[in-house]
């Protein structure tokens, strides 16, 4: 309960920050700043506290406690020792002065200054290559806070100060990494179509991770992969379900700068440690990766743009990620590249899931001939649909594919979960009770009426390896049937109930006087009309 609580202030603190901005500029910029400067807090704060657990072997009252030893140790002949001891540990260090908590007392004081701030978000992006270039989208200079350098500074000031009530020193890696994690979702809601470039809903994650993890869940040193992985909320999912959470390895790659920094910030705040995340910032298609020692994956996950745009030069012919297929995912729609090289990286006894749009399923020419190829070698095992408008950047309905590298038989499960939402007033929604349905029929893999088909191979084959989800799965409901009568005794009614309206509305207009004598004819001629 007190997590629960404490995770609530966390979030309202938070987004009482998200309100100094909103004013200022949209969403799709603000969350940067937000993010950032939380990020920046949770890195000064879990310094403080780890340096006063190296001095005094215990966790610190107050945040001031832990600065003040902090500042006394650097005075003592041992101060190198600690440093480098720190250094080891936090793998970045924070001058006294350059820490959150001075910053946020100079805010209270009115001596805030933000040059101090861009030296610190500097320092640590030069201590190692991990943070590199980190908080490149903050740019703390911004005409976005106000006009004029007083009021640029205030805004910044007032953020500082109003971050500095979140209690990090008392909150675990769990209830600060979900609190950062709602705060993703709410600016997912807010931003709309951008949305798509960094976020994945949760409901969507919950199916994609238990799906992929199922049979996996006590493995020692689980790898994961998502080539596309925006906030890196997909890949962190793998954490609920791990038997071993702490020795999961997270391999990410994301096109966009400013989400790929979001990523990093999200595995740090989830206290991932530095050595089990091997994100990148990169085209997945454009070069392959990873390209190092570790290559496959127990679980891959991918939620790609849809449709995208790519090259597809004939040169990818040669890649080994596309070469077995003869043909490549049409330049319009790059579904099919995305898919086939989530596939390539994935260990011959792991799970990939994939969620692309319904014409990956049917569409002919190139995309026909890979599925086919995908088909005939066991690599498809489920299709699931999906209800529409369950993202925020499209309303289409979407489909997850699951993917094996290599089984036994070649069917394939199909499981029509279109219709299990909750509307809701910008996306629908779907419960745990939803998310528990579709798992149940997925694991149960058997031919449920209405919601589930287990197709042959020799079903694939009379579809022309069609893989639409009604011509395996029959949804349709037949409307129940209408008594006549019943209809004819309420059509009575109504008529009987419009009878009795028309006629107290007819005396009411007869009450009505007008000194104009044409428009009380006119008057007259509309009653004369209701009257028949």
């Amino acid at each position: 309960m007190a997590e629960q609580e404490n995770r609530k202030d966390l979030i309202s603190v938070l987004w009482s920050g998200a309100d100094i901005l909103c004013s200022k500029m949209d969403a799709n910029e603000y969350k940067d700043y937000l993010l950032g400067i939380v990020f920046y807090k949770y890195l000064s704060d879990s310094f403080l506290i780890k340096v006063y657990d190296l001095i005094y072997d215990e966790k610190p009252e107050s945040l001031k406690n832990a600065l003040d030893a902090y500042r006394e140790a650097l005075s003592e002949e041992s101060a190198d020792e600690l440093m480098e001891e720190i250094k080891s540990s936090c793998h970045y260090v924070i001058e006294p002065d350059l820490t959150y908590t001075c910053f946020a007392d100079a805010a209270r004081n009115n001596s805030f200054n933000r040059e101090q701030l861009q030296k610190a978000f500097n320092n640590i992006e030069q201590s190692d290559p991990l943070f590199a270039d980190l908080f490149t989208d903050i740019d703390l200079y911004s005409n976005r806070f106000g006009t004029g350098d007083q009021k640029q500074s205030d805004t910044i000031s007032s953020l500082i100060k109003e971050i500095d009530k979140a209690d990090l020193l008392n909150s675990d890696a769990d209830v600060l990494g979900n609190a950062y994690e709602y705060l993703i979702g709410q600016f997912a809601s807010e931003t709309g179509k951008k949305a798509g470039e960094f976020y994945t809903p949760q409901a969507v994650s919950k199916i994609f991770t238990r799906i992929a993890i199922a049979g996996q869940e006590g493995k020692k040193g689980l790898s994961v992969y998502d080539p596309c992985m925006g906030s890196g909320s997909l890949l962190l999912n793998a954490r609920r379900y791990a038997a071993d959470p702490r020795n999961i390895k997270y391999y990410g790659q994301e096109l966009m700068t400013s989400t790929y920094n979001l990523a990093r910030m999200n595995m740090f705040l989830h206290g991932i440690a530095p050595e089990n995340q091997k994100l990148r910032n990169g085209d997945t298609l454009d070069a392959d990766w990873p390209n190092g020692e570790e290559t496959e994956f127990d679980m891959c996950l991918m939620n790609p743009p849809y449709s995208a745009h790519w090259s597809a030069a004939a040169g990818f012919l040669q890649d080994e990620r596309f070469g077995d297929y003869g043909v490549l995912a049409p330049k319009s729609k790059a579904d099919y590249a995305f898919l086939l090289h989530g596939l390539y990286h994935l260990k011959n006894s792991g799970t990939m899931a994939i969620v692309l749009p319904h014409g990956v399923l049917f569409r002919g020419a190139a995309e026909g001939k890979i599925r086919e190829k995908l088909l005939r070698s066991g690599n498809i095992y489920a299709v699931i649909g999906l209800p529409a408008n369950l993202f925020y950047n499209t309303s289409i309905p979407t489909c997850i594919i699951v993917l094996k590298k290599h089984r036994d038989g070649r069917d394939v499960l199909f499981i029509d979960a279109s219709k299990k939402f909750d509307k809701g007033k910008k996306q629908n929604m779907m419960t745990d009770e939803h998310i528990d349905a579709v798992i149940d029929l997925y694991t149960r893999r058997k031919t449920v009426e209405r919601e589930a088909y287990l197709a042959s191979f020799e079903d694939l084959e009379k579809n022309d390896f069609n893989l639409n989800i009604p011509r395996y799965v029959d949804s349709y409901e037949e409307e129940e049937e209408i008594n006549l009568d019943d209809l004819l005794a309420e059509m009575r009614q109504t008529d009987s109930e419009l009878e009795t309206v028309q006629k107290e509305f007819t005396a009411q207009l007869r009450e009505l006087t007008c000194e104009d004598e044409k428009l009380m004819a006119s008057l007259k001629a509309y009653m004369e009309m209701l009257e028949g």
